[in-house]
């Protein structure tokens, strides 16, 4: 099956090739034989335009995005439109995946001038970087009311030659709001009511009926799952854990969860998580599969066990790359049409099965004659269905009066024929770059599952990637890289590229215990803290500070599709100084959370990664050392024990019997003095900064970290 970047047009080999021909980027190669003359990023674009007196037309998407391909497919592909932007613009391609620091620059224009934003995302700009004009996707003509690019670019070229002054003064204007918009507003120290605010407002927008938070588009963001589930832990507040129960439910048995080969789509066009937008994203697969590990450590149901087997199915199947590192992205589209790998119709699906398994299938997959499929854009129904079920598997076995294991099975063999099925189709593109960060929430989300589900390949797939990335995506100097593809590593690496696979190695410690992990944490934290901290507000900017000078240095809390790289470093702080006794990376914890508590109490449910290290820091917390041999069963029964509880707001070290002096003694001095007791593996819990006596016993553990047992 080829799974070669392609250009995007259906005769786009037919085209000569433009600048972006050598870039490495999926994203930008699918517009390298564009008719458009597009130009990467960088110098030779921006002196072209001063020495031409051109404006820039800047475009900056994804290779899995949508309406990115529509956008391309109707305006840079079409010769007669290409030759008017050529005539009027310098155009420039930014991949938002490779360059985020570029994307949310101009992205904060977008929002700032016109009130939302999106990809594509297109901004018109002075040979000098500024912005003059800021929107997503235009379509080629004007329709329904929206003026077309052609049109635009018309305007664009009389006001650039005749009214030059007013488009530079509304390019300064735009460039010193967007300078003085205050990147974070410091307040005092948050306390713990705050996370009761958060949870109120979840609690108002909660859907009671589909799950999830408002209206139609509804997005998984699994981190708010994680917030919830901790304030449920930390207060016994029965709705927090509904909450996450419905929707995390309500998705699986959706549509937004490929229901024949796994894995999760990116969002619901719909609240019933019906209608998928189809592109599936390495970063929510990581994090729902956290949110699901999380969900079953707290309920013990065996449903969302499941669900996280078969995220890293799909995961381990269809993004691994042979190195070991994780690929970004599959496309929503394939042959043109969007969902067209995903739907079927009732003819396919009784072509594939037997008569009984097609019964069967239509009635648990919920399949119509005339179809579900209504496209995003159109409104139209396809005669396709989305496959997707409205009952469990006990729920099934009641209604057919049969055994909920041969329902299963039934379940299980229907899923393998569609699939086989499925593969002769023509897949959706993949987009075969290896982010760091993304990288680093998917060796997390592996990690924290190895541990609880007791599954040690998944730990082995987390150790790999993150030996990938250490080892390939570093440049001369040693210093972290962003990006991967086609053999060659390069963007110097941003704040989520740290503080991701920080969080990743930090859970491959606690899963493992491989020092190394711990150690490159460090190594990593220390790198961050040095090039990306701000010593006059706290907090640490986007960009480290040798970076490329942009319009603004981002500086932000926001934790969108994705945690940002603050709320992550927060945490990552807190337990760096948990497990090493170094209380000078709590103090740099507490100077993030506090450069944006301002900030954060306006609308606290839209900082949910950065109120789980509140959560984390006010504490009841726990730091946890046992001490024996790891492979003895006493060890393994203590872990065991551990990993079995839901206990969000601890850290655990394993110091070793056997080593003359444990490599995690350099790190952890504190637990030069803990080792076993009287050859039995002995646990030595802290609580609030005060230490109690060892003990060798399981259950006398568990009491002490507040665990009540039956």
């Amino acid at each position: 099956m080829n799974r070669e970047n392609q250009p995007s047009g259906p005769d786009a080999q037919d085209k000569s090739v433009n600048r972006l021909i050598d870039a490495k980027s999926p994203y930008l190669l699918q517009h390298a034989h564009n008719p458009l003359d597009w130009y990467p990023w960088g110098p030779e674009a921006f002196e072209k335009a001063r020495a031409e007196d051109k404006p820039v037309l800047l475009s900056i998407g994804y290779s899995t995005c949508h309406w990115c391909h529509v956008m391309a497919h109707e305006s840079f592909e079409d010769p007669e439109t290409a030759a008017l932007l050529n005539e009027v613009f310098v155009p420039v391609k930014v991949d938002r995946e490779e360059r985020p620091d570029i994307d949310n620059v101009y992205m904060s224009v977008c929002q700032m001038l016109t009130g939302n934003g999106g990809w594509p995302l297109t901004i018109f700009l002075t040979p000098d970087k500024k912005p003059f004009f800021a929107a997503t996707y235009i379509p080629r003509e004007n329709r329904f009311g929206r003026t077309g690019l052609k049109e635009i670019a018309l305007r664009v070229k009389s006001l650039w030659n005749s009214k030059r002054g007013q488009v530079l003064e509304s390019a300064d204007r735009i460039v010193a709001s967007l300078q003085e918009a205050p990147d974070e507003d410091a307040g005092g120290a948050p306390d713990q009511s705050i996370l009761k605010t958060a949870f109120e407002q979840f609690a108002e927008r909660f859907d009671a009926e589909h799950g999830g938070f408002g209206p139609a588009p509804k997005f998984p963001t699994p981190h708010n799952f994680l917030f919830l589930l901790r304030y449920w832990n930390r207060t016994g507040e029965r709705r927090a854990l509904d909450m996450v129960e419905r929707t995390l439910s309500a998705m699986r048995l959706g549509g937004v969860f490929d229901q024949v080969g796994y894995g999760f789509h990116r969002y619901s066009t719909d609240r019933r998580w019906l209608v998928p937008h189809f592109e599936k994203m390495l970063y929510d697969q990581a994090l729902l599969a956290m949110a699901y590990t999380e969900a079953f450590q707290a309920t013990k149901k065996e449903q969302y066990a499941q669900t996280v087997g078969e995220i890293f199915t799909y995961l381990l199947r269809d993004l691994a790359s042979p190195d070991g590192g994780f690929f970004s992205a599959e496309d929503a589209d394939s042959e043109g049409e969007e969902g067209k790998f995903h739907v079927w119709t009732w003819d396919e699906v009784h072509e594939v099965l037997d008569p009984e398994e097609a019964a069967f299938a239509v009635d648990v997959f919920n399949l119509q004659k005339e179809g579900n499929f209504t496209e995003e854009a159109t409104g139209r129904r396809t005669g396709a269905s989305i496959l997707h079920r409205t009952r469990t598997d006990s729920e099934i076995a009641a209604k057919w009066n049969s055994p909920e294991a041969e329902v299963r099975a039934l379940v299980e063999t229907v899923q393998s024929k569609l699939f086989a099925a499925r593969q002769q189709r023509v897949r959706p593109h993949r987009d075969e770059k290896i982010l760091t960060d993304w990288n680093g929430l998917t060796i997390a989300a592996l990690a924290k599952a190895a541990r609880v589900l007791h599954e040690p390949a998944y730990a082995e797939a987390g150790a790999a990637a993150a030996h990938f990335i250490l080892d390939r995506l570093r440049d001369p100097d040693r210093r972290l890289l962003h990006s991967y593809c086609n053999g060659e590593a390069q963007v110097r690496a941003q704040l989520s590229d740290y503080t991701f696979l920080t969080w990743g190695l930090l859970e491959l410690y606690e899963t493992t215990f491989e020092v190394r992990h711990l150690q490159e944490a460090l190594n990593l934290t220390v790198e961050m803290l040095d090039n990306f901290w701000d010593e006059d507000a706290g907090g640490l900017f986007m960009t480290a500070e040798d970076a490329e000078p942009l319009l603004v240095r981002p500086k932000q809390a926001y934790d969108g599709a994705v945690p940002s790289g603050n709320s992550v470093a927060a945490l990552n702080l807190i337990r760096l100084a948990r497990i090493t006794g170094n209380a000078s990376f709590e103090d740099r914890a507490d100077r993030i959370v506090r450069a944006f508590s301002g900030t954060v109490a306006k609308f606290p449910s839209a900082f949910t990664q950065l109120l789980t290290a509140v959560d984390f820091g006010s504490g009841p917390s726990f730091e946890v050392v046992l001490a024996g041999d790891p492979e003895a069963a006493d060890t393994k029964a203590m872990l065991g024990a551990l990993r079995s509880m839901y206990l969000p707001r601890k850290v655990v070290l394993l110091r070793p019997d056997g080593e003359k002096t444990p490599r995690i003694d350099r790190l952890a001095p504190f637990t030069q003095n803990q080792t076993s007791i009287g050859g039995r593996a002995a646990a030595y819990v802290c609580r609030g900064f005060a230490c109690e006596t060892p003990t060798t016993d399981p259950a006398e553990m568990l009491r002490m970290l507040d665990v009540k047992i039956d």
